[in-house]
């Protein structure tokens, strides 16, 4: 039964640390200059109130994560889903090891064009179903979709949203070291494929236990009957890709482009007759460059029952596989509210900043590992990247007289965040999805971390040769 909670253990353990950390840390803020506090204790009490707090700032993540469950709930409904399925694995037969890599480049390069490293977790059942019908284990799953994912997020190019404190705070644009970028986005990718068919062909699933975990929920079961046709499925479920592209990258921020902003403003502002006939039957929409989960929400739903409406699914069926569905994820759900905790914990209590201070002030000003471990600390404490940057970078800023090598900092900070995600107890995604995969944080360390230190060391190598050039 331990075992079964074990990522929930682990991140409330983690929030008892950091509770601990807030009694033993004097607190301090920066504000155009170091502010100290004082100590700023955590006591019991606001151990349960700020999961409320929480609930209210980042509600809305955890319900997105249920209307995930929700949609693939009801495609296990849809014959045609496992037919979809079936099909791409005989596609891929003998090709296997092809088929994840090509899976880990698509999600690596989304997220660092687009920004999705959480809405992507949208295509993670899908993903889940194909890797184990191939024959490959629940690591080798989350290793092409939380592996590729927080790669794509090291080597962030034009996710404007994501670096956005970066850039205001150094002044720096997307463009910036963006050759580096790229050179960490594939030195990732290509450490990360070979580590994930290293460790895939190490252990293959075969005969029972393959069967075992085909039919551990994690797949549909296989259509029996007339076969229906999977191309509606596909369309819509393409379109849902397209729909998140086009919602989630920084069109302005990244590209200069406009045309979404001025597309949204006609619209919403087109009247009848002197009414806003569009804007008011639409409501609050944000045009595309400038879009969250919210409203990523919106489209699983409408495809959910748009799927439903033309495979035929009666409406008691389809609630009740939304709601088996959710069922399904309400502990990834509760991990969410949990791990963003943490980071009322961390902002509530500020204890960080003296530990970055007292790093900083080893070499009086930008070194290469302090400024790395400082990075490293930060991705921990902070779950979100624009809580991490802001955590660190405003102060370390002050302290650097050469503003040369801003652009590096930023570099630094982003992609160290993308690879401790990888193992830090508070990364949303990977913990959400271990938890969904029934993997324990312990097994999923005890085969991830020779990647990660592979990475952080190819990183630090970098950052070194940046510095001497």
């Amino acid at each position: 039964m331990m075992k079964k909670h074990n990522t929930v253990k682990v991140v409330l353990i983690t929030m008892l640390v950091f509770m601990l950390l807030s009694w033993i840390l004097p607190a301090a803020y920066f504000q155009s200059s170091y502010v100290s506090q004082g100590r700023v204790q955590m006591g019991l009490f606001d151990l349960f109130s700020y999961p409320i707090t929480a609930v209210s700032y980042f509600g809305f993540m955890a319900i997105f994560v249920l209307i995930v469950g929700g949609f693939y709930g009801v495609l296990y409904r849809i014959p045609a889903y496992r037919t979809l399925l079936d099909t791409i694995v005989k596609k891929f037969k003998g090709k296997e090891k092809i088929a994840i890599s090509v899976i880990m480049v698509l999600f690596a390069v989304l997220t660092s064009v687009c920004g999705l490293q959480f809405a992507i977790i949208v295509f993670f059942p899908f993903v889940f179903s194909l890797v184990l019908l191939m024959g490959y284990d629940k690591i080798v799953a989350a290793l092409t979709t939380v592996g590729a994912t927080m790669i794509g997020l090291a080597g962030c190019t034009f996710s404007a949203s994501t670096v956005s404190i970066l850039t205001q705070v150094l002044g720096v644009n997307l463009t910036s070291e963006l050759v580096t970028k790229i050179i960490i986005l594939v030195l990732g990718l290509v450490l990360l494929i070979f580590n994930t068919i290293y460790y895939a062909e190490k252990n293959k699933v075969k005969g029972a236990k393959k069967n075992a975990e085909i039919e551990s929920g994690y797949i549909p079961v296989a259509a029996k009957g007339k076969k229906k046709s999977i191309w509606p499925l596909v369309i819509i479920l393409d379109l849902i890709l397209i729909i998140m592209v086009l919602g989630f990258i920084s069109w302005t921020g990244a590209f200069n482009l406009n045309i979404f902003e001025d597309a949204n403003t006609a619209v919403t502002g087109f009247k009848v007759f002197g009414f806003e006939i569009f804007g008011k039957l639409l409501g609050n929409v944000q045009a595309f460059g400038n879009w969250t989960v919210t409203e990523l929400s919106l489209v699983l739903v409408v495809a959910c029952a748009l799927i439903a409406f033309i495979y035929k699914v009666k409406f008691d069926d389809f609630m009740q596989g939304f709601i088996k569905g959710a069922k399904e994820v309400l502990k990834p759900a509760a991990l969410v509210i949990l791990i963003y905790t943490c980071l009322v914990i961390v902002t509530y209590h500020p204890f960080q900043l003296v530990i970055y201070k007292a790093l900083f002030d080893i070499t009086k000003g930008f070194n290469v590992f302090t400024t790395g471990i400082a990075a490293v600390l930060a991705s921990v404490f902070n779950v979100e990247p624009a809580y991490v940057f802001q955590s660190a970078v405003p102060y370390l800023a002050s302290v650097i007289k050469d503003k040369t090598t801003y652009p590096l900092l930023a570099v630094m900070f982003q992609s160290l965040y993308g690879a401790i995600m990888l193992i830090a107890p508070t990364s949303v995604v990977l913990m959400g999805t271990i938890s969904y995969l029934g993997v324990s944080y312990k097994e999923w360390l005890k085969n991830i971390w020779k990647f990660v230190l592979e990475f952080i060391v190819v990183l630090f190598i970098l950052f070194i040769i940046l510095v001497l050039i």
